[in-house]
């Protein structure tokens, strides 16, 4: 089973120079991939916070590391033109050497799409047109496409991108699996998804298998991953990015290694680690005890 970091977003204030610092023991210590949120603004109790760019500190993070996989844990097709986010993904895939993971989802924090000016309607429908000019971009290089949100006449991606990086969804709704899972190479669920306990798991699993039955897939060709919420000692508890999101209990790091025995028995293969804190003492304490230095 293989095991990521997220990167700080907005735990706390950090600067381009930290994540880069956190990214760099990640893969010296071991671990196999990092991950950035795809966001852009939240506003919690008066407060506002925002992160860096996520396609920006992607591409950056290519050039900085040598062999850690990377990706938007997970990119929301709404902040961008498919066929950009396309041109973006195949971008950053060439930077890195071919180690990017693809991470898509409709996304669902209103706050950044009203600040930004990203229609929040019918999300659905328009990550339906949007999966499918990105995916055909990606896969065959070239396109026509006309929908009810998206049209693209004649649309390349030059230089042509490698036919087969990994697509992820992030995404537990039916109709986004039953969009999805004819072609996804991976799914993902955040730690909430399941109340960060692996045996909590299986319903989504399950959700994840009707899906795959409804299209004619083997279901065994997805990739499950999950985000898994960890906690080290001195933690004070992660702030999340919205309080829509629920607050669960971390997983202590004396119990991580039982955990993610749990998890890779449920046919769990990546898992990306959220920690608390996140930073590059914590990344390297959580590689030695899973004994990865």
């Amino acid at each position: 089973m293989l095991i990521g970091v997220q990167l700080p977003e907005v735990e706390r204030p950090v600067t381009w120079p930290e994540i880069r610092e956190v990214a760099l023991v990640a893969e010296s210590c071991g671990l196999d991939s990092v991950w950035v949120g795809d966001h852009l603004l939240y506003r919690d109790d008066g407060e506002s916070r925002g992160p860096y760019e996520a396609w920006s500190l992607l591409a950056a993070l290519a050039e900085a590391t040598e062999r850690v996989s990377l990706g938007p844990l997970v990119a929301s097709v709404s902040f961008h033109a498919p066929a950009m986010l396309a041109k973006k993904a195949a971008t950053v895939d060439d930077i890195s050497g071919g180690r990017l993971i693809l991470g898509l989802g409709a996304g669902w924090n209103r706050v950044e799409y009203d600040a930004f000016g990203f229609p929040f309607d019918n999300r659905v429908d328009r990550f339906e047109e949007a999966f499918t000019i990105i995916r055909t971009l990606l896969r065959e290089g070239s396109m026509d496409f006309e929908g009810r949100y998206h049209t693209v006449r004649e649309s390349e991606l030059i230089p042509k991108p490698r036919p087969d990086i990994p697509i992820m969804i992030g995404s537990n709704g039916p109709r986004m699996l039953r969009i999805t899972m004819a072609h996804a190479d991976m799914w993902n669920t955040w730690h909430t998804d399941y109340a960060n306990d692996p045996s909590r798991l299986g319903p989504l699993l399950e959700k994840v298998d009707a899906a795959c039955a409804d299209v004619g897939r083997d279901p065994g060709e997805i990739v499950r991953t999950v985000a898994l919420y960890a906690q080290l000692p001195g933690g004070q508890g992660r702030r999340a990015g919205s309080s829509e999101r629920p607050q669960v209990e971390p997983v202590p790091l004396a119990a991580l290694p039982e955990a993610l025995a749990s998890l890779e028995s449920q046919g769990i293969g990546h898992v990306m680690l959220v920690l608390d804190p996140i930073e590059a003492v914590s990344v390297e304490t959580v590689a030695r005890t899973l004994g990865r230095v």
